[in-house]
């Protein structure tokens, strides 16, 4: 029976699926691997399929102990063109990793050059990559052929002259492949940040992923080419070349797996050379409603009251990258319709939203936060967004355009709720104006989720729980045990932890008074204030995330200690 069949009888597939996958298969390729570029299956699905036919087994990598010394000794060019893995030596012959059972000439091309006879098994082609990765480093083969090639992307010492050499070098086939493979390398990972790090004789490259830097295995001949990466990189942000001493920032758009990503650059001098530090946004990914990011109970009640408010400022407050931007557009588009007009001025615009008008800053131009907000102003808005409040000119404008009848979201960059009003006097903001203008405040931090794929139950040692956990006798939370859908680390996704607070007449009174964050923590919590700490503890014990999440992204508060 043909696979296709076997598909349509275990219900894969439906017939009109197949049709599609028949009319949109490219030459080279074969039915499944047509239906699992689709999205109708997955690899996993046919390559069970391939084991029953062929009678091979299909193994799981992430449980199976490799042996490095036979690894060491495999035919790199053969591992990387072929994505063939040598695994472990059995009965005298050697077991191969592929997830392409027909490629009989590469089995055969292992067997003369590794001398014994080979015997095949089946995995995923993104186990098999990640083993690559793992032991050979990302983009491995690019750079044996970069070396084998004579090192022709050398850097050289970047003067005037040597310009145009330069962009020669940078724009060579392989160090454009190299840094290709580095961007999808990161967006396969889901990575929001890619860290390229030089060191007096290595190149670190890390990922970060929900929030945690990973470092990335990378060949030790890497650094060689750093300059060349980094003059490929700043051809891409269209920034310059021959500048090594100053930071510069730029950013740059690509298509991957489909998709349209926004790359924004950042590039430091250090001692030994170009650091950068590209951030990763994927402005097709879908967004997330206010209960998917993780509000609840009263802080769902709450942001849902305020952005039904005619007018008045909603402030989000956190570091950066703790997700203000999607509580933001989360928000809007649940009010978003015909009847109101919404711009937003931004830097980068993250979302593109449909319905409403955005503005990206340029201030090489003069079109900077509070200018444009200033343009908004005569545009006859309902609602404005401003990506963030750096400066009193921006606070300024936004306050005066709460209070003139516009409802007004923005950023600020706080530790929690209640230093925001503090931070905007600081920024010398008159203390009337704060209290007038400001409605409600939400703080927030992003942790991480419990991979669902291998959440256990469990009872944590008391000596391991803090204090103002407040754990039961016998409590059971849960925990990641670590699987290959999380790469081990337990985790998964991300989610938000939150305060918000909402100002009423007597917080009012204090912010006029210019009372400190502490006195406005302390009168906050006698009014119902939850603290982002014990929205935190909620979801332990929802099985959401763990204790030490919420420990690694939070500090104990002396309200919370007292209480």
């Amino acid at each position: 029976m043909s696979l296709s069949k076997v598909l349509l009888q275990r219900g894969k597939i439906t017939n009109q699926q197949l049709e599609q996958g028949q009319a949109l298969r490219k030459s080279s390729e074969r039915i499944e691997q047509c239906l699992s570029r689709l999205g109708f299956i997955t690899e996993r699905d046919y390559l069970e399929i391939y084991g029953e036919q062929l009678s091979i087994p299909l193994v799981d990598l992430s449980t199976i102990e490799i042996d490095l010394e036979l690894l060491q000794t495999a035919p790199s060019k053969v591992v990387h063109r072929d994505r063939v893995i040598p695994i472990e030596r059995h009965n005298g012959a050697i077991r191969v990793a592929t997830n392409n059972p027909f490629n009989l000439y590469a089995f055969d091309e292992l067997r003369m050059l590794m001398g014994a006879k080979i015997e095949t098994v089946l995995a995923t082609g993104e186990e098999i990559s990640r083993i690559i990765k793992q032991h050979f480093g990302v983009g491995g083969q690019t750079v044996t052929d970069m070396i084998d090639s004579g090192g022709g992307v050398e850097l050289v010492t970047g003067n005037d002259a040597e310009n145009a050499d330069l962009i020669e070098q940078a724009q060579e086939a392989t160090v454009v492949k190299l840094v290709n493979e580095i961007l999808l390398e990161a967006i396969r990972d889901r990575a929001s940040d890619i860290h390229i790090e030089p060191f007096d004789d290595d190149l670190k490259i890390r990922y970060r992923i929900d929030g945690v830097l990973h470092a990335t295995n990378v060949p030790p001949e890497i650094r060689r080419f750093h300059a060349a990466i980094v003059s490929r990189i700043k051809i891409l942000a269209n920034l310059n070349i021959a500048e090594k001493r100053l930071p510069q920032d730029g950013a740059f758009k690509i298509k991957a797996q489909n998709r349209d990503i926004d790359l924004r650059v950042s590039i430091i001098p250090t001692s030994f050379g170009n650091a950068v530090v590209m951030r990763i946004l994927d402005k097709e990914s879908s967004l997330l409603s206010l209960e998917q990011l993780g509000l609840m109970d009263e802080a769902l009640e709450g942001i849902q009251t305020l952005i039904k408010q005619p007018y008045g400022i909603i402030l989000v407050t956190g570091p950066t990258g703790s997700g203000k931007t999607t509580t933001l557009y989360a928000s809007l588009s649940t009010i978003v319709s015909d009847s109101i007009k919404i711009l937003t001025i931004e830097d980068p615009v993250e979302y593109n939203l449909g319905g409403i008008q955005q503005v990206q800053v340029k201030p090489h131009i003069g079109l900077t936060f509070a200018s444009g907000l200033r343009s908004f102003l005569r545009h006859d808005p309902d609602v404005i967004l401003v990506g963030e409040i750096r400066d009193y000119e921006t606070a300024e404008v936004a306050i005066n355009a709460s209070l003139t009848g516009h409802l007004v979201f923005s950023t600020l960059h706080t530790n929690d709720a209640v230093t925001a009003s503090t931070r905007l006097l600081d920024m010398g903001v008159e203390p009337f104006l704060v209290s007038s203008a400001v409605s409600g405040i939400l703080a927030q931090r992003l942790v991480r989720c419990i991979c669902k794929g291998c959440r256990e139950e469990f009872t944590p040692d008391p000596l391991d729980v803090p204090p103002d956990f407040n754990l039961e006798h016998g409590e059971k939370i849960f925990r990641g045990k670590g699987c290959r859908e999380c790469r081990h680390s337990g985790y998964r996704g991300r989610m938000g932890i939150y305060e918000l607070l909402l100002i009423n007449d007597k917080m009012r009174e204090m912010i006029v008074q210019r009372k400190s964050a502490g006195e406005l923590l302390i009168v906050a919590r006698e009014h119902g204030l939850k603290l982002m700490r014990e929205d935190g503890w909620v979801k332990v014990r929802k099985g959401i995330t763990t204790i030490e999440e919420i420990v690694r992204v939070t500090k104990v508060d002396p309200t919370m200690a007292k209480k």
